[in-house]
């Protein structure tokens, strides 16, 4: 298990073999989420949504009419 130490000015170190783990790099943005039952969920965001741009292909052949996407008005 990693463990870092909390300073006076509320600040820690990311162990390394967790930067590692995550792929952290310098400029990293963590995100914090405290659970219910006081358990800490730390999450790196190491991709911005535009990073998925392209990963997707458009399907081939079958087409939809905007009134069809649009069913439920």
């Amino acid at each position: 298990m990693a463990e870092s130490t909390l300073t006076v000015k509320g600040q820690t170190t990311v162990p390394q073999p967790i930067r590692d783990a995550l792929h952290a790099e310098p400029g990293t943005r963590l995100h914090w989420h405290l659970m219910p039952d006081g358990t800490v969920i730390v999450r790196a965001k190491t991709q911005s949504l535009l990073d998925l741009a392209g990963t997707l292909k458009a399907p081939q052949g079958k087409k939809v009419r905007i009134a069809d996407m649009n069913a439920w008005r």
